[in-house]
């Protein structure tokens, strides 16, 4: 489909120089001299390189639409892989279509969403939050809840996170995959 910058939105994904782009932010600027244009940041679907790039008003670009189908996550070798939840076909990606930090967040069973391209598959949507134990981390001491201090955690998928310091081994915790970051005990 064709469009223009005009009709940028946040998450809209495009095609440029035949890679797959999401628009993640956009600014119209209109200077007091001169012609109308759009700033752009892009993060590549398969990559997750961020590109800043300007366009002209109203500058033709083609909009692509990706089609989401539900997984879920069997395992991993070299590659990852899922199993389509309405078909049971099975599909394998590479850690980059994921995104290398956001790979160590995901265990047996996780259930993602996959970003089709035609019969392609460019990308992994995981959950907001996961739910992991902890396998290895300092013990706490007693009066530790009151610091606000942070420990390294090892979960039970090999990802560490910075966590309270009043937290243990067999402990779970609830990570958020968007930063990486601890968000509570469960």
């Amino acid at each position: 489909m064709a469009t223009t910058s005009n009709d940028f939105r946040n998450g809209m994904v495009i095609r440029k120089d035949g890679k797959l782009y999401t628009i993640v932010e956009f600014l119209h600027v209109k200077p007091g001299k001169g012609g109308a244009f759009v700033r752009s940041k892009l993060k590549d679907v398969k990559s997750g390189k961020v590109l800043d790039i300007t366009w002209r008003a109203g500058e033709k670009v083609e909009s692509v639409r990706l089609d989401r189908t539900k997984a879920q996550f069997l395992y991993k070798d070299d590659q990852l892989n899922f199993m389509k939840m309405d078909t049971y076909d099975q599909v394998a990606l590479s850690t980059a279509a994921v995104g290398e930090g956001n790979s160590l967040l995901l265990k047996d069973g996780t259930e993602v969403e996959i970003l089709f391209d035609g019969d392609e598959a460019v990308s992994v949507v995981l959950p907001t939050f996961v739910e992991l134990e902890i396998t290895q981390t300092d013990p706490g001491v007693k009066g530790d809840t009151v610091s606000g201090g942070t420990k390294p955690a090892t979960l039970e998928t090999g990802a560490v996170v910075q966590v309270p310091l009043f937290l243990s081994e067999g402990d779970v915790v609830k990570v958020d995959t968007r930063t990486g970051q601890y968000v509570s005990r469960v």
